[in-house]
């Protein structure tokens, strides 16, 4: 393609992304609109593409750990241990006997799935925004004007921590599950910080001292059926910037994680809720715990997939971090620089999400 049709091509994506982006309607409002085949801007690269659904390891090696017994400053040895396995070795691992009632998981999901389902478009469109301003915001793909292909999923982003957002803001049909899910993440933030804490070796408290689940955002995903899922992706290949996220998944299933060279399932078990290791604390670890890619498939089933995802960071964004230096050794030196969790994040936000790891900038 010579230099003309490049930029023809380039024009046209360009125009597409501007229309798709001011209709505010999203991936659920191309579907709704009866549409049997993905608009060119939704169409991922071949190298993308080439891998997605091969075939995966036995057994599934992502773990399901119970925290039965944990809490009221109870972390036993057998549970510290589990879970500091999985930070290492996967970097993920699903949690049982969590603390939270079924029916909180179930009120949440729900109220999140009506929210991109109401049948008035304007509802939506009304927080149509990319800003953070008031704490709302509906959008489809974070990173849609720097990938190389969009996505198909829409986002509803809600900011529960430090300052929770604008409550008239918060759509009606989601508030009240919101605010319930956010006091349930706080408590079962605490608890897991203080099992990956001690899996360090570290005390229980080093890692609330540093406010790392102070400051809380959460995404609520929504993944319609997708008319041609080998052509694109719900969600590209990325680590998480943060320091944990915890997610809640509906059953619909979908989420894959990196495990060596071979893609694995997350399969979704009824109750639990999935936990995984940020950027942030991986560098803290000094490479002891892994933060890994992770993907979404785009969505074959006509039942459209629901995901609640919560990043715990830190509230002190001009904090230091690097790695703890009871983890540095003149056998095991630091591997990272020091550097404010602001200045991450900055850089974080100025890349497309399928990309190399911001890890590797604040690397020694």
């Amino acid at each position: 393609m010579g230099v003309t049709g490049t930029a023809q091509q380039a024009a046209g994506r360009a125009q597409e992304l501007k229309q798709f982006e001011e209709s505010k309607l999203g991936v659920k409002g191309l579907i709704d609109s009866g549409l049997t085949s993905i608009p060119p801007l939704f169409i991922h690269p071949p190298e993308t593409l080439s891998g997605l659904r091969p075939g995966r390891p036995r057994p599934d090696p992502i773990p399901t750990i119970d925290l039965s017994g944990c809490g009221s400053g109870r972390r036993p040895s057998i549970v510290v241990e589990e879970v500091g396995r999985a930070a290492h070795e996967l970097g993920f691992f699903q949690v049982v006997n969590h603390g939270v009632p079924a029916e909180v998981l179930d009120r949440t999901i729900a109220a999140v799935k009506a929210f991109h389902e109401q049948p008035a478009a304007a509802a939506k469109a009304r927080i149509y925004r990319r800003e953070m301003d008031t704490g709302v915001a509906f959008f489809s793909n974070l990173d849609l004007f720097h990938s190389k292909a969009a996505s198909w999923r829409d986002t509803l982003q809600i900011r529960l921590a430090p300052a929770l957002a604008d409550l008239e803001e918060i759509p009606e049909v989601c508030r009240d599950e919101v605010m319930e899910w956010n006091q349930q993440v706080q408590r079962l933030g605490g608890l897991l910080l203080g099992l990956l804490s001690e899996g360090l070796g570290l005390s229980p408290g080093k890692l609330q001292e540093l406010t790392c689940s102070e400051s809380r955002m959460m995404v609520g995903n929504y993944y319609p059926y997708c008319p041609q899922p080998d052509l694109t992706v719900g969600l590209t290949s990325h680590t998480d910037p943060g320091v944990i996220t915890v997610l809640l998944q509906d059953q619909v299933g979908g989420l894959q994680v990196k495990h060596g060279e071979v893609w694995v399932d997350v399969t979704p078990v009824p109750g639990a809720l999935v936990v995984n290791i940020g950027d942030i604390l991986q560098i803290m670890s000094n490479d002891e715990y892994k933060s890994v890619d992770h993907r979404v498939l785009a969505n074959p089933s006509r039942e459209p997939r629901v995901s609640i995802t919560v990043f715990c960071n830190p509230s002190d964004r001009e904090n230091q971090f690097g790695p703890f230096p009871e983890l540095v050794s003149s056998d095991k030196p630091a591997a990272f620089r020091r550097f404010t969790f602001s200045e991450y994040m900055t850089r974080f936000f100025t890349k497309e999400l399928d990309g190399k790891s911001v890890m590797n900038y604040f690397r020694a």
